[in-house]
């Protein structure tokens, strides 16, 4: 069987929440099980990890659990009878005192006072993840007044963004912080941070995390105009983190959809050229919510992701309130397997210009060298600690599967993000050191994966701690 290489993150909601759907999902081909914080409770997410911890194990397969926080984002209240058609060219207030359960189609309150400060006559205010449009005409103390350019309807609790970005909120808040307690508490493999400013955000977070006894890896959310106002401001938040997500509904809004493509992949060459993983989510496979089959449009969207070399590809609505979530998934794993065998998707431009400053890197780079250049190579066995090698092995465009051999549950779980890395529950202190290659390769031999006369890359430590990786074999299967 093929194995597919880009990633697959399903969020997980009402449609995709009982012990059923969730094996559905994995035997589709869910890789990592999103929780949205944003809505849910912590028995809610509790019981989800659970679900799927049990049902990854039932399967034999590594599926991580990542947390996505809610973050500060600046929203309306509600509406008195839940919605308000608001029509173009009408005036529309929103009001820092206005009663929060009392609006109507010419007020409403704003959960976030600052918002007047930000404001000046002339900004564009985007609700609704823009499909409503306002621009500002008057800005008072309590209040900003403004006239509407695109109506429809608008309901409680919708999202305020400004064109352009520059509306600025603290990255954590309080429930942020209580949520990355229950993230250490169900040792999640990953956590996401909404809305981050610059790379100290994602250190408070780690901070946090750490404190918490978390060694969950944390992913930054780029949904700031701010954020890819220039490559330094992309670079600080892509260097603090260990992943990133192109969180393409918030940055779409804020920097027009027109410049989305290019900064999508932008930030993607930018995380792998920095030896960070890298998430394209938001809208994938949208219309599978209500169809049982994607349009062209999506296909496209999904296979240009993979092609670009995107870690992961996520789902949103589609797995977690659609009506064909398992669809969904088998649809995106069909794409993705799709775009994987253009000849280009195998094609390595390696760093030759590159001065290595880890041993590991230097053992992990020449196996992807070696592996490209050998025909005969069908895998790569990493045997890893913290799972950097095969994490940095993936950052190289090749079509050789890396199996990540560890014996620690967390990189089990976490490499199930990585680009073309599969892992394998193995410990190797178990066995005489001359053992452990023959093992590693009875065992890919027993999953079908090699027989004899093919050739492996053998990496490993020999002191077996995190960073550790300091030699390469060449070995052939008898």
């Amino acid at each position: 069987m093929t194995l597919r290489r880009t990633k697959i993150v399903a969020t997980l909601g009402p449609a995709s929440d009982s012990a059923a759907a969730i094996e559905q999902l994995i035997l589709a081909g869910m890789d990592v099980a999103r929780l949205n914080f944003s809505h849910g409770s912590a028995d809610d997410h509790r019981t989800k990890a659970q679900l799927v911890r049990e049902l990854a194990l039932k399967h034999g397969r590594s599926v991580a659990l990542m947390g996505d926080l809610q973050g500060p984002k600046i929203r309306i209240a509600r509406f008195t009878n839940g919605a308000v058609q608001l029509q173009p060219g009408h005036a529309f207030t929103l009001s820092t005192t206005h009663p929060a359960e009392d609006g109507t189609e010419q007020i409403v309150a704003v959960e976030y006072p600052p918002l007047i400060d930000a404001c000046q006559p002339g900004d564009e205010l985007l609700l609704d993840d823009g499909k409503i449009v306002l621009q500002v005409q008057a800005v008072h103390d309590d209040r900003v007044e403004t006239t509407v350019i695109n109506g429809g309807e608008l309901s409680n609790n919708k999202g305020v963004n400004r064109r352009g970005g520059g509306i600025s909120a603290p990255s954590l808040t309080d429930k942020d912080k209580n949520d990355i307690l229950l993230a250490a508490a169900l040792q999640l493999d990953y956590v996401a941070v909404s809305f981050p400013r610059y790379g100290k955000d994602i250190q408070q977070a780690r901070d946090l995390l750490q404190a918490a006894g978390s060694s969950a890896w944390l992913v930054a959310k780029i949904e700031r105009a701010e954020a890819v106002a220039d490559d330094a401001a992309l670079d600080d938040i892509i260097s603090a983190s260990d992943g990133v997500m192109v969180a393409r509904g918030d940055l779409g809004v804020e920097i027009g959809d027109a410049r989305l493509v290019g900064i999508q992949k932008r930030i993607i060459s930018h995380a792998r050229t920095l030896n960070k993983l890298v998430i394209t989510a938001t809208q994938m496979m949208e219309s599978m919510t209500t169809s049982p089959v994607p349009t062209r449009a999506e296909v496209s969207d999904v296979a240009n992701a993979v092609l670009d070399y995107t870690d992961a590809v996520m789902l949103s609505g589609e797995s977690a309130t659609g009506q064909y979530p398992v669809q969904a998934i088998q649809a995106m794993a069909r794409i993705c397997l799709g775009a994987e065998a253009e000849p280009t998707s195998g094609i390595s431009k390696h760093r030759l210009g590159e001065v290595f400053q880890r041993c590991d890197d230097t053992i992990a780079l020449s196996a992807m060298y070696a592996a490209n250049h050998f025909p005969g190579i069908k895998a790569i066995v990493s045997l890893s600690e913290s799972g950097r090698t095969p994490l940095i092995m993936s950052r190289i465009k090749s079509t050789v599967p890396i199996f990540c051999f560890t014996r620690h549950a967390a990189t089990f779980q976490r490499s199930a993000l990585f680009r073309g890395v599969y892992g394998v529950d193995f410990d190797a202190s178990a066995y005489a050191a001359d053992a452990v290659a023959p093992a590693a390769i009875d065992f890919l031999v027993q999953q079908n994966r090699l027989q004899a006369g093919d050739w492996i890359i053998l990496t490993q430590g020999t002191q077996n701690q995190p960073g550790g990786t300091d030699s390469m074999q060449i070995l052939q299967v008898s």
